[in-house]
């Protein structure tokens, strides 16, 4: 058996405004655990969060901490107890760790909700969990889900954010022959776009601000596309169902507008934390029904096989590659929303 590196080079968040690429220590393997080279990670919201403000939500950074949950890789150690994919298996990433945690109730179908659910490269817990932003990661063999030969790596460093999307679709009940709005075309109002033309929606409206997403919207299924400013165009939409991808108070407003009564409306796009104004007068007597969505629970499989078989197409999504010696240089394209979809990490 070939000896495992003792470090390997990585993606750190500090502090607000302070990234570095330095190496990281490559922890020794627990039974349960394989090791994985990472080929690519997708740069998610939170990651730039960490980065721009050090924290992600009320996840405050307190100590340095290895960004990166959306990665793909392969393994170059299985784990020793049998566990996971042999070596050379290409496998995708699930980040959560369901958990107990205070004792609180949830749903046991739903471990996303579980209290103590921890999640690669968060700082909700001290200590912080490491990120899989490293060239060579030291994962659970649970989390590594086997890709088929045929899907390229470059296509599959997008399944941890299409299973989120897939999970606010499935949120929304069945979209089949509706006419659905997608307020926010980032990558993962795209990701949404793509998985509901993938499940027979009629017409999707898609939303925002900049040019670029809703290129990239229109190349991925949207049969039409809005700018945010045409607030007349929105409110006239009437969509059967809203999905609310942007994560702002002005978002979740248009959402409500261009919702039909009765209509319904799934809010993946996380809010800031606090109090936020919201249309409620409006939702109330048109009865319209607000839904959360949050991460995901085994939808990725699902994803693994759509992407697999050609039926979800979501190429057009990643808009930019840099080697992982840039990220700082890549950190800044994806902060761009006007310029960027989503931003990929390359490790090897």
């Amino acid at each position: 058996m070939p000896e495992l590196p003792t470090k390997s080079l990585g993606v750190v968040a500090y502090a607000k405004g302070n990234l570095r690429v330095e190496e990281v220590a490559v922890p020794v393997p627990r039974a349960n655990q394989s090791v994985v080279q990472i080929h690519y990670g997708g740069i998610c919201g939170s990651d730039l969060h960490y980065w721009l403000h050090g924290a992600a939500g009320e996840s405050i950074l307190s100590a340095p901490m290895v960004l990166g949950h959306e990665v793909v890789g392969r393994v170059v150690r299985a784990a020793a107890d049998g566990s996971g994919p042999i070596v050379g298996t290409a496998v995708a990433v699930h980040p959560a760790t369901p958990g107990p945690g205070d004792g609180s109730r949830y749903p046991l179908a739903r471990p996303n909700l579980s209290p103590g659910c921890s999640y690669l490269g968060s700082a909700a817990r001290i200590p912080h969990t490491d990120g899989a932003f490293a060239g060579i990661v030291v994962l659970d063999s649970r989390m590594l889900h086997p890709l088929p030969p045929e899907l390229p790596l470059l296509t599959a460093a997008l399944i941890e954010p299409a299973s989120v999307a897939w999970h606010a679709v499935a949120r929304a009940g069945s979209v089949r022959g509706k006419r659905v709005l997608v307020v926010g075309s980032g990558p993962i109002g795209a990701l949404v776009i793509a998985v509901l033309a993938r499940a027979g929606a009629a017409e999707i409206i898609a939303v925002d601000v900049f040019d670029k997403p809703l290129e990239v919207a229109a190349a991925v299924g949207a049969t039409r596309v809005l700018h945010a400013g045409d607030t007349d165009a929105i409110a006239a939409v009437d969509a059967d169902v809203v999905i609310e991808s942007s994560g702002s108070s002005r978002g979740l407003a248009s959402a409500v507008r261009g919702a039909t009564r009765g209509g319904r409306i799934v809010m993946v796009g996380l809010l800031p934390s606090g109090e936020q104004p919201a249309l409620i007068s409006l939702a109330i007597t048109r009865e319209l029904e607000l839904v959360g969505s949050f991460r995901f629970v085994d939808e990725i499989d699902e994803v693994i096989h759509a992407l697999s078989d050609g039926s979800l197409f979501v190429d057009p999504v990643v808009t930019h590659e840099y080697a992982v010696t840039d990220a700082l240089e890549a950190f800044e394209m994806a902060r761009d929303s006007a310029r960027s979809g989503k931003v990929l990490l390359r490790f090897l």
